[in-house]
């Protein structure tokens, strides 16, 4: 591991949104106090092309064999641009610490899935790696998600308040010094689902949102869905989104009033649980500060509806590297719990039957013959494993 106690980590994300795979190369240390600090001096993001974009959107329809071979696929892009990434900035990195992309995620069955396969990541980035965070906590009856509020809490604790905006929203927040974290609603899933349907990848500063009318009949609907009707542990995935929330907004028939109407869902909700939380923790609610992040925190017309619903709340946007990258510096930093071998798994967020520490390591143990790196040119198609030694654990 590196000196002095400093974990040289990336971290890597792929969200529901499917903009793309975020890096994060970050520091992680303990001060004279035993708090943990960080730093997070280089981030990039890659693009998916629209191959890539259908063949994720699409990939629970797959066979058994074909969903194997995206997964070992998407490991190999993944492995590659983390190598360009490393070589282009001259890092010394002790661990890639990889999210995967989410196909399927059903916790109430037990079975949530990452694709991004560890052993392509390890032999194509040449670097050790940590995968599936959270198949350890379904093992032990969580959900799996969110895994982040570990990391909100020990590195972002000046905000009471931790939302991000991503496909799918998601909050943490400490009451009498437990951790309470789910997912609020979709947020900018529904966004992106319809401006590609006119061939754009996202409502630019809510330009399009702002123009329509909210449908009150459809509100109402989905503000009643059965899932909002706690503020326990829960989860949402895309299935849930496609077979539930899809057939209620799609009753209405104009583009800008769909945006508008789920941006005003969105606010909504968030703004039901910051009284929730405000409540539930005794605390003076004028004084609280949110913290947004995710692509969300762009749309300025979502982070208005959003403030009209929580005015006594002061809502930082912070600067745009934590926005873009907070959940890859996140996952980072599950990894460095992970080596440490300390809880990165809070059963009061998943509703586990205990705290763990979740991930799988994978060492890759490459021939002196073997240690050149493919071009990132290089076809999809995976090579052969034959000559490459590894072990995971």
């Amino acid at each position: 591991m590196s000196s002095k106690n400093k974990f040289r980590l990336i971290g890597v994300m792929s969200g529901t949104s499917l903009d793309g795979i975020d890096l994060c190369y970050a520091e992680f240390w303990k001060d004279s106090q035993k708090q943990w600090r960080y730093s997070m001096p280089h981030i990039d993001s890659v693009d998916y092309d629209d191959d890539w974009k259908t063949k994720l959107d699409t990939a629970e329809h797959l066979s058994a064999l074909e969903y194997i071979k995206l997964d070992r696929a998407l490991g190999r892009k993944m492995g590659m641009h983390i190598r360009s990434f490393i070589d282009r900035n001259n890092l010394k990195v002790d661990f890639v610490c990889s999210h995967g992309h989410t196909i399927f995620h059903q916790p109430e069955i037990g079975i949530t899935s990452q694709i991004g396969h560890g052993p392509a990541i390890a032999r194509y980035s040449g670097c050790n790696v940590i995968n599936d965070f959270r198949v350890s906590d379904l093992a032990f009856q969580g959900q799996g998600a969110p895994l982040v509020p570990i990391g909100d809490r020990l590195l972002f604790h000046e905000y009471h308040y931790r939302l991000n905006l991503g496909g799918i929203g998601n909050i943490s927040f400490e009451v009498n010094n437990e951790t309470i974290a789910f997912d609020t609603s979709p947020a900018n899933m529904p966004l992106n689902y319809f401006m590609r349907e006119i061939g754009k990848e996202f409502d630019e500063d809510g330009q399009m949102s702002r123009q329509g009318n909210i449908n009150q009949q459809v509100l109402d609907e989905l503000n009643q869905l059965s899932f909002y009707e706690d503020f326990e542990v829960k989860s949402l995935g895309k299935e849930w989104f496609v077979d539930t929330f899809l057939p209620i907004i799609t009753k209405v028939e104009r583009l800008e009033d769909r945006l508008a109407t789920s941006v005003e869902h969105t606010a909504i909700q968030v703004g039901k649980v910051i009284e929730f939380a405000s409540q539930k923790s005794k605390l003076h609610f004028g004084k609280e500060k949110l913290l947004i992040t995710g692509g969300g925190a762009f749309n300025s017309h979502l982070i208005e509806r959003i403030k009209a619903h929580c005015p006594d709340i002061e809502i930082v946007i912070p600067k745009k590297e934590i926005i873009t990258h907070k959940e890859a510096l996140l996952f980072a930093f599950l990894g460095c719990l992970r080596l440490k071998k300390e809880v990165n798994c809070l059963k009061s967020v998943t509703g586990a039957t205990i705290d763990n520490c979740g991930g799988v390591i994978h060492y890759p143990f490459v021939k002196e013959e073997e240690e050149s790196t493919p071009s990132l040119t290089d076809s999809d198609e995976m090579p052969s494993f034959n000559k490459i030694i590894g072990c995971g654990g």
